[in-house]
């Protein structure tokens, strides 16, 4: 059975992976563009060429990389090339080495003066762009061919000038080679997927009609924002987030082209300058001609965004237009003297309208890195805020009717599973969602207020592995110290703090590193589970049915655990148990609501429980807020504030101290900070401090024992991190007490650090 020209030419390129001639990001400026052409080029070329008598002897002008001569070398018995740049030169040798390359030898010259030594040549390709090639045509065989890449366009023809009997040359095109690359072969240069995987992603893009850039990155999980930076540069365009084109969106310039037509190009227009239109994209391959073309402007700008920026844009144009729709709709009609399930209404675009509004909502709180979204009304104006390393954002761009609030709260309770009818209680639930690659897991509580229910929804992102304790920020010697409470064969780990302040997270560490160790078996009563860990026997307590704390730590001790971690002592019956487990043998780790490490002994005690058990099973506490984090990529020394001095350091501030500050960058958004990190007060509880705990003694005098026994505040914690350049002076105030921020007294006289 016979193959086509263009099937053999495939297989022999099958023996020859471009994957192998990709060269590393530093010389990306040496070789690129035409120096590593697409698979489909170089077989276009081949194609093209085949036909007119490459079996023996070829010049190429121009090595790249050299995935153009490796073709020419599987169709060819002696391939020769000119290369000018020695530095090329070497990428290539080495490239064809590695792939058995043999019958190509490589000369340093200018491609115009070709190899007069080696010739006649069947043919001579130009890959390289040559202005004077008549030398290059006198070193052809009888009846050779001068062939050339001539144009600037990607997609250039395929010139072909054969010698005349009379010394003339005739010339005619072969055909055009598309040169350009799209986002899915620049993905292959990047590193992100191999061809295989390219040519699979191509055809389910064809079938779901979405870019191939979209199928790459859903089938191989690959974050947008590293991906979409690396693109931006590959093609010369700005990438942007969607906070900031909203800034500047034009609503008016959106309503003049077709929707259908928008959403089958991804592209969102955003505003127009002097005749030039702006639009936006997540697709970098996706032609503009039709849009300037469809309203008359001069040219159009891309600008780059990531798909989930997308998405927010897309949504907050949708729901804009739809909101003035709907806005007139509640000023033409009655508003109903009772609240309505409007989920339950016939009006199907009024419910589409709001789920829509809710996943906007999550979008924008999921692209901020967002830990919570507060929904909440007062009287008649609605209030949306997003809680971002710490701190409450409003979301201005969202204009609510009452109307619109109270059927959003229907449509959150719908999605975690709460009762819709039920307006006078306090109501909680879950639900899930997925964006991009990332799962999460959404906790919803819903309060009644004066003006109506109250919705906070707290985001858990579901990465599939926790934090490390080495993850934590931790200084060395507290990680240290906390690493080794786990050794223990029995006790009690307290990780104390105020709500929001991470000792979930800090458990869930210490849960990881037991999962890992895999020596000890380790269960968990949690409420609800927020993360996932292998190797960890999880169990949700539901006090509703009667299955609280202190029941799961009952029935937890004839399961033959090594380590028990209960969610939170909310009571005394959860103390009591937590305790009596430590006793029989178990490491306990639990949660506890208190201010600082000796707050929480006051807090054991309130729960009834004996001085003598906390003394005897208490192994350390740890006590942590959050602190903002200084930006890495932005960072720079800082002059300290001289108020913030003088609360730190009454008497004198030392002579090495130094602060830092973010300056802001697109990193960070401008902000200088990004994301968080715990400053811990650590107590080990030595003999004496379980001395003192037995006597019950009043928290002040406790806490003079604690420091002079060594407790570690979380004072020392903070300017740890403000010298180490990880936090800055200001966030000082917020996380520490006024009475916290000197130097405490130990023993009755004040101690300077």
């Amino acid at each position: 059975m016979t193959t086509s020209p263009s099937e053999r030419i495939r297989h022999l390129l099958d023996s020859v992976p471009r994957s192998g001639f990709l060269t590393s990001g530093d010389l990306e400026g040496i070789v690129s563009g035409r120096s590593i052409p697409t698979r489909e080029a170089v077989e276009r070329i081949l194609e093209l060429i085949e036909p007119l008598g490459v079996r023996r002897r070829v010049l190429l002008v121009g090595i790249g990389a050299g995935y153009l001569a490796a073709g020419l070398a599987r169709l060819a018995d002696d391939v020769v090339v000119i290369e000018r740049s020695s530095e090329v030169a070497d990428i290539a040798t080495a490239n064809l080495a590695r792939a058995g390359i043999e019958n190509v030898r490589l000369i340093l010259g200018e491609g115009e003066l070709g190899a007069p030594d080696l010739a006649p040549f069947d043919l001579v390709l130009c890959s390289a762009r040559i202005v004077k090639w008549e030398g290059l045509a006198e070193q052809l065989a009888e009846g050779g061919h001068l062939v050339t890449l001539e144009g600037n366009d990607p997609l250039v023809p395929l010139v072909v000038a054969r010698a005349r009997m009379d010394g003339g040359f005739k010339r005619r095109e072969l055909g055009p080679v598309n040169l350009a690359h799209d986002a899915g072969e620049i993905m292959i240069d990047l590193g992100y997927v191999d061809e295989k995987q390219l040519a699979d992603a191509r055809v389910e893009a064809r079938r779901r009609r979405e870019p191939v850039i979209s199928v790459l990155q859903r089938r191989n999980d690959i974050v947008d924002m590293d991906l979409y930076r690396s693109l931006a540069d590959r093609y010369g365009l700005q990438l942007t987030s969607a906070d900031d084109l909203l800034k500047d969106l034009d609503l008016a310039l959106f309503r003049r082209f077709s929707k259908t037509f928008l959403d089958n190009q991804r592209l969102v227009p955003i505003r127009s300058r002097g005749g030039i239109l702006y639009v936006a994209t997540d697709n970098p391959d996706v032609p503009t001609e039709d849009v300037a073309r469809v309203q008359a402007f001069k040219s159009v700008v891309k600008l780059l965004v990531t798909p989930t920026d997308f998405r927010r844009l897309w949504q907050v144009i949708d729901l804009s237009s739809r909101g003035s729709e709907m806005l007139r709709w509640t000023e033409q009609k009655k508003e109903p003297a009772h609240s309505e399930d409007l989920l339950d209404s016939s009006d199907r675009e009024l419910s589409h309208y709001l789920v829509s509004l809710y996943e906007s909502i999550l979008l924008d709180a999921v692209s901020a890195k967002a830990s919570d979204i507060h929904v909440e009304r007062y009287g008649d104006r609605i209030r949306i805020r997003i809680r971002v390393d710490g701190e409450l954002h409003d979301l201005t761009h969202y204009q609510l009717t009452s109307r619109d609030h109270a059927g959003l709260i229907n449509v959150i309770k719908v999605r975690a599973e709460i009762n819709i009818a039920e307006r006078r209680l306090p109501q909680g639930g879950r639900s899930h969602m997925r964006v991009g690659t990332t799962n999460y897991d959404l906790r919803i509580q819903i309060q009644p207020s004066l003006h109506g229910e109250h919705a906070v929804i707290r985001l858990l992102s579901q990465t599939g592995r926790v934090l490390g304790l080495r993850e934590l920020g931790m200084s060395e010697r507290v990680a240290g110290f906390y690493q080794r409470l786990l050794d223990n064969p029995a006790g009690l780990v307290l990780v104390v703090g105020p709500t929001g302040s991470g000792k979930s997270t800090t458990l869930y560490a210490a849960l990881q590193e037991l999962a890992d160790d895999g020596r000890r078996k380790v269960i968990t009563a949690e409420d609800p589970i927020e993360y996932s860990i292998d190797n960890i026997q999880q169990t949700r307590a539901r006090p509703d049915i009667g299955f609280s704390f202190a029941d799961a730590m009952r029935s937890f001790v004839r399961q033959d655990p090594d380590a028990i971690m209960v969610g939170e002592i909310r009571d005394g019956a959860t103390a009591l148990e937590a305790m009596r487990a430590s006793q029989t043998g178990h490491l306990v780790l639990s949660t506890l609501h208190s201010n600082d490490a000796v707050d929480a002994l006051q807090r054991l005690y309130d729960l009834q429980v004996l001085p003598n058990s906390i003394a005897g099973e208490l192994l350390a506490i740890i006590a942590q807020r959050l602190a903002k984090r200084i930006c890495e990529h932005c960072r720079e020394p800082a002059e300290p504030d001289e108020r913030i001095l003088r609360e730190l350091f009454p008497e004198r501030v030392p002579v090495n101290f130094r602060c830092f500050r973010g300056r802001g960058c697109k990193h960070c958004n401008g902000l200088g900070t990004r994301g968080r990190i715990a400053v811990v007060e650590y107590l080990q509880v030595s003999d004496d401090i379980r001395r003192v705990i037995s006597l019950q003694p009043p928290a002040g005098e406790l806490r003079w024992q604690a420091l002079d026994a060594g407790l570690i505040t979380m004072r020392d914690s903070a300017l740890d991190h403000v010298i180490n350049g990880t936090v800055p002076l200001e966030e000082l105030p917020r996380i520490l007490p006024q009475d916290r921020m000197a130097p405490e007294q130990r023993g009755g006289r004040r101690k300077q650090p």
